[in-house]
């Protein structure tokens, strides 16, 4: 027996109770709890990065980690597409995009659900650095969450959209970040545009995906845009090393 806070119950009981407890379910599908977890770990990941940039300087850590296209494909250095996405070349720079993070994660990990939002970040951020990839001088190194952040915003277009909303607001938002990404010198607006379109893709996927298979769908569909932005990196890969042959020896 277990002693409950009125006389006991049994073992039996409370696991049958337990079972019927219904999961909380976002408006996609996903499981959520009251909690921002993946937004608040994800600002950690990002600050703690940025700590250890900082002492080992800010310079090397991002000729190291940083989306350098001449890295990934002349060196096989492909992992840089992803560390790219955690790392920050300044203070200010980490600090806008954890705020709008912070401003925009907990909305969206309600309404995708924690392994949803996840998946969302992570694959929009990587959209955002096959674009900057595909796009950027190859000498070039880039770096940051902005990719993803953009993502996040096509997203919440996209949600605020299947859910009959007012995005106005966003849409402004959406506006005023990407002119500022071509008039100001030094922000690598491609991994912008590229974080919003596959960002915006990826929402869509999760929520217009059919009721009676949405995991299925969501899933299949996520893995789908994957290989096509991992097949888009192998032919830039590709192009880049006929580009340099000489440099390989060819």
């Amino acid at each position: 027996m277990t002693e409950a806070a009125v006389g006991y119950h049994c073992p039996e009981c409370v696991a049958e109770g337990r079972s019927q407890v219904r999961v909380a379910r976002s408006p996609f599908g996903g499981r959520i709890d009251t909690r921002s977890s993946v937004t608040l770990t994800l600002i950690g990941v990002c600050v703690v990065l940025f700590g250890l940039e900082y002492v080992s300087g800010v310079n090397s850590a991002l000729e190291r980690f940083g989306s350098w296209p001449v890295g990934i494909a002349l060196l096989g250095e492909q992992w840089r597409l992803l560390s790219a996405m955690f790392l920050h070349v300044s203070l200010l720079h980490l600090l806008f995009n954890m705020y709008v993070l912070y401003l925009l994660g907990p909305q969206l990990e309600r309404l995708f659900g924690h392994t949803r939002f996840l998946a969302l970040y992570l694959v929009a951020g990587f959209g955002g650095s096959v674009a900057s990839y595909w796009f950027s001088d190859p000498r070039t190194v880039s770096a940051g969450a902005s990719g993803a952040i953009f993502g996040l915003m096509a997203a919440l277009v996209v949600a605020g959209h299947a859910l009959k909303a007012d995005i106005t607001q966003v849409l402004v938002l959406i506006g005023i970040n990407l002119v500022l990404g071509f008039v100001v010198g030094g922000i690598d607006w491609r991994a912008h545009l590229g974080g919003l379109v596959v960002g915006g893709v990826a929402a869509a996927i999760l929520a217009y995906a059919p009721r009676p298979q949405r995991t299925l769908v969501q899933s299949a569909g996520l893995v789908a845009l994957v290989l096509l932005l991992a097949g888009a990196a192998y032919l830039r890969t590709d192009a880049l090393q006929q580009q340099f042959q000489h440099l390989l020896g060819g």
